[in-house]
């Protein structure tokens, strides 16, 4: 195993300075990830920033973009466990959490666990799965644990559902409920590769493939450094308070007939708190929640009828949101860091 982390006997970080060592540890499994995924930094990052802040994602996207991927090259990267389903319509709850089965040596019912109970779950194509199927997911990743047969089972720590899907090709599949569409901290976009990066998939001249990566991490560093992160990085309070406007703003809109609710908010203030760790900062900016507010509460929004009528999409409210709040202004906090948008 390949790891760019000093540890300890037991697995902890040791060198000093944890949260710069957070922000190396970041950068490199970014640029691992990116010897398959060419071209694609910022979706890299997204989906990082939601392994950090113990969030999960949703890729929504046309086929050969490279969805599944990226979900692999992510789950190589770390020294942990990965489940992988394919959703399918004849899917059943069972097949996604585990069953209790009788062992007639023991005399006695045996829990068999299912592929969620993995470090990183890959779902793809989480459409396709009927909605009794799809809220199979909903307690695991709510509350990062199953409930079968009346008993409560533990998933493995960290836990990351990296889910897919197609949006052109709605034969046989069936929507997300907004209940399962709020479960995931952000909805990305991975979008075609651009002219060089294309060429080198085409031609063949990728010198790596996602069985060939190193592991750069392993599941203990994943959760200590989500640990530093809350610790060691403060969201100041205008900046809380600003997250929470453009939440609240996306609830009074005529165009909107379901705004962002509470865990949206929660969820962009989690997520700024991991991209200023990235960046190296103590404090996270007003900049960080502007670049999140898109990829975190763009698929929490019901559009209005009229509105989709018209052409307008989540993204484009979320958009108009964020440059019509108010932007905190500079202050200073207690260590002298300063708070704004500079």
């Amino acid at each position: 195993m390949t790891t760019t982390v000093p540890v300890s006997a037991d697995g902890t970080p040791t060198v000093p300075g944890p949260l710069k060592l957070f922000a190396e540890c970041f950068t490199a499994l970014a640029d691992n990830i990116e010897r398959v995924v060419k071209g694609k930094r910022d979706v890299v990052e997204l989906a990082l920033v939601c392994l950090f802040a113990e969030g999960h994602v949703l890729v929504v996207d046309v086929p050969g973009t490279g969805k599944t991927t990226l979900a692999r090259a992510l789950a190589a990267s770390l020294d942990g466990t990965c489940g992988r389903v394919q959703f399918t319509p004849d899917l059943l709850p069972s097949d996604i959490t585990g069953v209790s089965v009788f062992r007639q040596d023991k005399g006695q019912f045996e829990f068999l666990p299912g592929p969620v109970f993995a470090n990183v779950v890959i779902g793809d194509e989480i459409n396709r799965a009927s909605p009794k199927t799809q809220s199979a997911l909903l307690e695991v990743m709510g509350e990062g644990r199953v409930t079968v047969d009346g008993v409560t089972h533990e998933v493995p720590r960290p836990f990351l559902v990296f889910a897919t899907q197609n949006p052109v090709e709605m034969s046989g599949t069936y929507p997300l409920p907004e209940a399962q569409l709020d479960r995931f901290m952000m909805r990305v976009s991975v979008g075609y590769p651009d002219h060089a990066s294309e060429f080198a998939v085409a031609a063949g001249n990728l010198a790596e493939s996602v069985g060939t990566l190193p592991t750069i991490a392993t599941a203990r560093h994943v959760e200590e450094f989500a640990r530093v992160v809350r610790e060691r990085v403060r969201v100041p309070d205008p900046v809380v308070d600003y997250a929470i406007r453009i939440a609240v703003a996306s609830r009074d809109r005529s165009d909107v007939r379901l705004g962002a609710g509470p865990r949206g908010s929660v969820a962009l203030v989690r997520a700024a708190r991991v991209r200023a760790g990235a960046r190296g900062r103590t404090y996270a900016l007003p900049e960080d929640v502007k670049a999140l507010a898109g990829p975190v509460l763009a698929h929490r929004l019901l559009l209005a009828p009229e509105a989709e009528l018209s052409g307008v999409t989540a993204d484009d409210v979320i958009a108009e949101i964020v440059a019509r709040v108010p932007v905190p202004q500079p202050t200073a906090v207690r260590d002298g860091s300063p708070v704004g948008t500079g």
